[in-house]
């Protein structure tokens, strides 16, 4: 059997190489799912915390944004710190600190603990993009399949998102929420120590990435790495616009809070299977062919939905969800195209970062858009804005072909 020694000497069989993909996939999509459902779950609890501890909507905003933007603001943080500390010590840390986190919220006794507790779930958080990104690209570039396996990666994050709200949905009906938040954050240490043991250290996929790293990737482009992260803040931004704004067209279709709750499943179920389709498409007839396709079909469905009947927009919400949220996963996988081999996470955490913080911002600056002219017109902004990802996707491509230094 080929022992970590062969594998540092830089002689590994294709079937260890093959085991290192496989623990390293397994690793980030497990911490991708427990992340993201434990981000998503706090949807679950806001209206139960509202109730118990008399909060006003400002207050319930505070606790939503507490979490989300202490995520997003140490993210580049958290990608310098792995240089120094080691990305599995700070993937499994970040992971048993969101634990903790939960295990907090459920002793707390008022808003000033939760808030604490959420910030802390937040800065555990924050580990997981930027390294668990790197990690399925370091290992997966020398054997091939980088952006099919970053799009599964994308397609686990958002099981975790359906799976772990729902089953908290679940188990409120038979237990109190402080139990239930005490119980998920059990499954985030359960995660972290998976992790300890699946995540293989740093030596080891660097001596596996190196074999053919400098014939399989150039020295990164700025200026591409510059587009592409613009056009991931654009698609972020739209997807959250449309978001906001399609439970009140629904609403003024005829939908009620079932349909509108339907409706939502519907397009979050395409949704993850864009996220994972998308990725293999790209590779298979690349990224600007596939952003094109996806951007503009968005486009052409929101100005579509804004004319169909209820019935007609329910049907087209699996498609639209398709190509609403696949291009993400195309895009995730062209930075390790941008980026120099050793700045990954850094630029994995800037992506992250951005596309987070639109997705915050968006609603805010759509919300007043569409008070002020109306849902109809705000909605055929969000689509024309989409088509300002075309050109920047142009950009993106022709830096990812350019000159490979070895």
């Amino acid at each position: 059997m080929t022992t970590a020694d062969e594998i540092l000497a830089g002689h590994p069989s294709p079937a260890s190489d093959q085991s290192l993909r496989r623990r390293s996939l397994l690793a980030a999509c497990s911490a991708h799912a427990v992340h993201d459902g434990l981000t998503d779950l706090i949807y679950v609890l806001l209206p139960i915390w509202q109730a118990q501890f008399g909060l006003s909507l400002t207050q319930v905003g505070l606790l939503r944004g507490a979490y989300s933007g202490t995520m997003a603001g140490i993210q580049l943080l958290a990608s310098r710190a792995a240089r120094r500390w080691g990305r599995e010590r700070l993937l499994v840390g970040g992971t048993a600190l969101a634990g903790i986190a939960y295990l907090c919220v459920g002793q707390a006794s008022g808003l000033g603990v939760l808030l604490l507790a959420l910030m802390l779930g937040g800065l555990g958080a924050s580990t997981q993009h930027p390294l668990a990104s790197s990690l399925v690209t370091d290992t997966h570039e020398a054997g091939g399949g980088v952006k099919q396996a970053l799009s599964q990666y994308n397609f686990a994050g958002d099981i975790g998102k359906t799976l772990i709200p729902g089953l908290v949905g679940l188990l409120l009906t038979v237990i109190s929420w402080r139990v239930s938040a005490t119980l998920m954050g059990l499954l985030g240490l359960l995660a972290a120590a998976l992790l300890w043991w699946l995540v293989p250290s740093r030596g080891i996929v660097g001596a596996q990435a190196a074999r053919k790293t400098a014939l399989a990737m150039g020295q990164g482009s700025a200026l591409g790495l510059r587009a592409l992260l613009l056009t991931g803040t654009l698609d972020s931004a739209v997807r959250m616009g449309f978001l906001t704004f399609l439970p009140f067209l629904l609403q003024a279709k005829g939908a009620g809070t079932a349909g509108i709750g339907l409706a939502l499943m519907l397009l979050f179920i395409g949704g993850a299977f864009g996220k994972l389709l998308c990725g293999y498409l790209g590779a298979r007839i690349g990224m600007m062919k596939t952003v094109w396709l996806t951007e503009t079909s968005t486009s052409l469905l929101i100005v579509l939905a804004l004319f169909l009947p209820q019935w007609g927009l329910m049907a087209m919400l699996p498609l639209l969800g398709l190509a609403l949220n696949g291009t993400s996963s195309v895009l995730y996988g062209a930075v390790p195209e941008l980026a120099a081999p050793d700045r990954r996470e850094q630029a994995f955490a800037l992506f992250y970062t951005g596309t987070i913080g639109a997705g915050a911002l968006a609603p805010v600056l759509f919300g007043r858009l569409g008070d002020v002219t109306g849902i109809t017109l705000a909605l055929m902004v969000v689509a024309g804005v989409l088509l300002l990802t075309l050109p920047l996707a142009w950009v993106v491509e022709r830096e990812g072909r350019g000159p490979v230094s070895v």
